[in-house]
Formats: C-alpha cells, sequence, structure tokens
C-alpha cells in the first residue's frame, strides 16, 4: 500500500513538473536574468539597453551581408520576426557552458515575458536553422523543430532546402 501512494505521488510530481515546462525547454527559473532589449541585430543577435550584444545559443538565421538577394530577403524576415517579439521589451536570459562566442557576444537562450522560447520559436516558425557545429542544452529539440519546419515548408524551408549557414 505504502509503495502504491509514493509511486502516485513520484508521478503527480512528475506530471506537475512536466506542465510547468515550455515544452521541455525551461530550466530553472532562478538562473535567469531579466534584461531589456534595445534592439534587434539581426535574426540570432539582439543588444540590450546596457549595449551588450546577446548571440542566440544554438540558432544560426541567413546574414543581411551575404550577397545572394534571396539569401538577404531571409535575413529581413527573420530579423522582422525577432524584432516584432523582442524589440523594446524585457526578456529573461539563461546561459549555457560557454558564455561568450569568439566575437565576445554573450551567449544565451533569451524567453519572452509570456515562457516563449525565443530560440526555439525562431527554428519551429522556419526563420533559422539549428547550429549543427557546436554542443548545447537543446540541440536535440532544436532539430526536431527544424525537421518540422522543413516537412511544413515554414521560413527558410518554404522554397526547399536553405544554404546552411556557418555557426
Amino acid at each position: 500500500m505504502h509503495f502504491r501512494v509514493t509511486v502516485r505521488v513520484t508521478l503527480l510530481f512528475l506530471l506537475l513538473l512536466g506542465l510547468g515546462c515550455s515544452e521541455g525547454f525551461r530550466s530553472s527559473r532562478a538562473q535567469a536574468e531579466t534584461v531589456l532589449v534595445q534592439r534587434v541585430i539581426d535574426g540570432d543577435t539582439i543588444e540590450l539597453d546596457t549595449g551588450e550584444r546577446i548571440r542566440l545559443i544554438g540558432v544560426d538565421t541567413p546574414e543581411m551581408k551575404d550577397k545572394r538577394p534571396a539569401v538577404k530577403e531571409l535575413a529581413r524576415a527573420a530579423t522582422s520576426f525577432v524584432r516584432q517579439l523582442v524589440e523594446g521589451k524585457p526578456v529573461s536570459l539563461e546561459y549555457d557552458r560557454a558564455p561568450r562566442d569568439r566575437w565576445e557576444r554573450t551567449l544565451a537562450y533569451v524567453y519572452l515575458e509570456d515562457g516563449t522560447f525565443l530560440n526555439a520559436e525562431i527554428i519551429r516558425q522556419g526563420y533559422g536553422l539549428t547550429c549543427k557545429r557546436h554542443s548545447f542544452r537543446f540541440r536535440g529539440q532544436f532539430r526536431r523543430l527544424e525537421r518540422e519546419a522543413q516537412q511544413n515548408g515554414r521560413g527558410l524551408w518554404s522554397d526547399g532546402p536553405p544554404a546552411r549557414p556557418r555557426c
């Protein structure tokens, strides 16, 4: 009898824990830092009101400096998507293993006030690809979201596979 109660309580706890997660992405809120986004640099980089640049972990979006017009158009679309979601708004930042990239930008996961995981949402909507060159906590989930975007022809995938950017 005691064993059954323990199992039920444990299962209830795990169920409630799972409901509190945003698609299994959310880590500890205690680690989150709330900041204000001053502007969006491009689809995978934002600037805070302090001037600090934040590079979104695990996401690679098309670059504006690419000479191909189609890629520039996708870059504008990705930047516009991110701008609509975060520019001038507070967000929460969470960090992974590496604190900075080779350009000294802070690397972070970004969450909107409503709990939306920006890094994942960019990939889910097809505005970016999963960075394949580096290991990070949500890599498996991001790859799944990328496959779904591809299968559904969203964003970058609307005209077939995009050129693979480098992270």
